[in-house]
């Protein structure tokens, strides 16, 4: 049986529920299985070198992190030309600039950009890992992970953090691309450039996300507020992914961006004080949105989304009975300037059958969600 109350999960760590040495609980939602390094004897890097040599060869590893570990000015730094977009109205006050990522600066006003090159090129980590933080001790500055070409990973209770945050294309937190069995737990995300978490365009398969802290605080914003636009993007083809207990705030915009064929469960998540929008949700992409918190959040659905079941009301959620063994429960949303719940497409909702969560009620999901999701929190 799988539990997707962070609160259950949390209490069934302590009680010694372990998938591998040195991961705490056992993934559950699509990503259901996920071993990471199983059994492997812990590694414990001491240095930036031997950490990437662990994340990077071929051998099961369990990987535990007790310290930090800085990239910034690893790899030197790297000044030319880039762009201030559009968007960048604040350029002495916070906007966010451009490196000039996959050609994006094309037709934009040309500026010179100094920028930490570690940052802009992630970690390729190898199948059969499990990357661990000890308590609140696991850092890992200016540097991102991308999970790819691989399969069966887990990434618990570490944070990534302060990649080139003041450029547009400055790093990616975490990047899945040609994947399956994902299971990211309980980590923290913060002042990143780009994406904090992407997925796509290759298939990533079966994911899950939970008990996780998406923190869009910044000194530099596209949206020139403080809050940050590129948070999470989904665009893989038939993923799978369960999104569950994760606190996404100060944000601006992609929170997240669904795309490609991807099926999102998005259950008993946290979103407070979004600038912009939170579901932006293209043609071909199925989710489901219930069980969920949405604080000040201007915006919760973007304009032209046709697939999502935004679980309205005790009657229309008696449809997720069959496929999802329950019915689902009715989101809530304060403080926004407008809902999502005339979204209630039923016809995808057998897609998810077998995913093995059930919702509970969003009327504590707010007090669980922030009491449990990020570093420390096992």
């Amino acid at each position: 049986m799988h539990f997707s109350n962070p609160l259950l999960v949390s209490a069934l760590a302590c009680a010694g529920s372990v998938a591998a040495a040195g991961v705490v609980g056992e993934a559950f939602g699509f990503a259901a299985g996920t071993t990471g390094g199983g059994d492997a004897e812990p590694v414990y890097p001491t240095s930036i070198d031997e950490l990437t040599g662990y994340l990077t060869d071929s051998e099961p590893r369990v990987i535990i992190l007790d310290q930090e570990f800085n990239y910034i000015g690893s790899e030197g730094t790297t000044t030319e030309d880039g762009c201030r977009p559009d968007s960048n109205t604040c350029p002495d006050n916070g906007g966010q600039d451009a490196i000039n990522g996959a050609n994006w600066c094309d037709g934009q006003t040309a500026v010179s950009v100094t920028y930490d090159t570690a940052g802009v090129t992630s970690i390729d980590v190898g199948s059969n890992k499990s990357i661990v933080g000890s308590g609140t001790s696991a850092v890992i500055r200016g540097k991102g992970l991308r999970i790819t070409g691989g399969s069966n990973v887990i990434v618990q209770n570490i944070h990534i953090t302060e990649l080139n945050p003041q450029y547009i294309w400055g790093g990616d937190a975490l990047t899945l691309v040609d994947t399956d069995l994902v299971w990211i737990d309980h980590v923290k995300t913060s002042l990143i450039g780009r994406q904090h978490i992407v997925a796509g365009y290759d298939a990533s398969n079966r994911v899950t996300i939970s008990n996780s802290e998406i923190d869009g605080s910044t000194s530099w914003s596209a949206s020139c507020d403080e809050h940050h636009y590129w948070a999470i993007l989904l665009l893989g083809e038939a993923d799978k992914v369960t999104f569950q207990g994760n606190y996404i705030h100060h944000t601006s915009g992609r929170s997240p961006k669904v795309g490609g064929t991807t099926l999102l469960h998005a259950v008993n998540n946290f979103w407070y004080d979004n600038t912009g929008h939170a579901f932006d949700i293209s043609e071909n992409a199925n989710v489901i949105a219930e069980g969920n918190v949405m604080q000040s959040v201007k915006t919760p659905l973007n304009e032209g989304a046709e697939l999502l079941f935004s679980a309205p009301d005790d009657s229309a959620n008696a449809a997720c009975q069959d496929p999802l063994g329950y019915v689902c429960e009715v989101n809530v949303l304060t403080d926004c300037d407008s809902d999502f719940s005339s979204a209630a497409v039923t016809s995808f909702l057998s897609s998810f059958e077998g995913e093995g969560v059930t919702a509970t009620s969003a009327s504590d999901v707010a007090n669980s969600v922030k009491a449990n999701a990020g570093v420390g929190k096992l």
